[in-house]
């Protein structure tokens, strides 16, 4: 990766730190969940709200609370760009992508036109130590999700 490309990331990953999106926790919610990375200490709570679309649930909301590094921080903020407002199997496929560019030590081309933002944690992939930190609230969307899903399904 080149010296300019990591800098830029940097830049996404800092404003998003710095201005972080859908922030707060809010209503109506189905789920909520507490996360906790032990290995630094990151925490959040999260909300989803899903509701019914023509082609199934829908991400509404996620709203949340968290303390933690500017990666875990950051891939919050970029986590509820990606995923409110779509329908929920995209959402899924969304998280999906993320998890492979996260699990792919530096490796794994991202996806532009799928993870937007998401392309600046492309360098976290290759620090094992960070990527818990960028994948905190991704596995507590999911969390809260399947929830929610289940709840639903009763």
């Amino acid at each position: 990766m080149s010296s300019e490309l990591d800098s830029l990331y940097q830049e996404i990953i800092l404003d998003h730190y710095k201005n972080p999106h859908h922030q707060g926790l809010r209503d109506p919610f189905e789920a909520e969940v507490h996360h906790v990375n032990p290995t630094c200490g990151d925490e959040i709570t999260l909300r989803v709200h899903l509701v019914d679309g023509a082609e199934g649930p829908v991400v509404q909301d996620v709203s949340y609370d968290s303390v933690g590094c500017s990666i875990s921080q950051a891939s919050t903020s970029v986590m509820t760009d990606l995923v409110i407002g779509k329908p929920l199997d995209e959402a899924l496929s969304v998280h999906e992508e993320f998890l492979t560019l996260m699990q792919g030590k530096g490796k794994v081309e991202p996806d532009e036109d799928v993870l937007e933002d998401g392309i600046a944690f492309a360098g976290v992939a290759k620090f094992p130590a960070r990527i818990k930190c960028a994948l905190l609230a991704w596995m507590a969307w999911k969390d809260a999700t399947t929830q929610t899903l289940e709840a639903r399904d009763g």
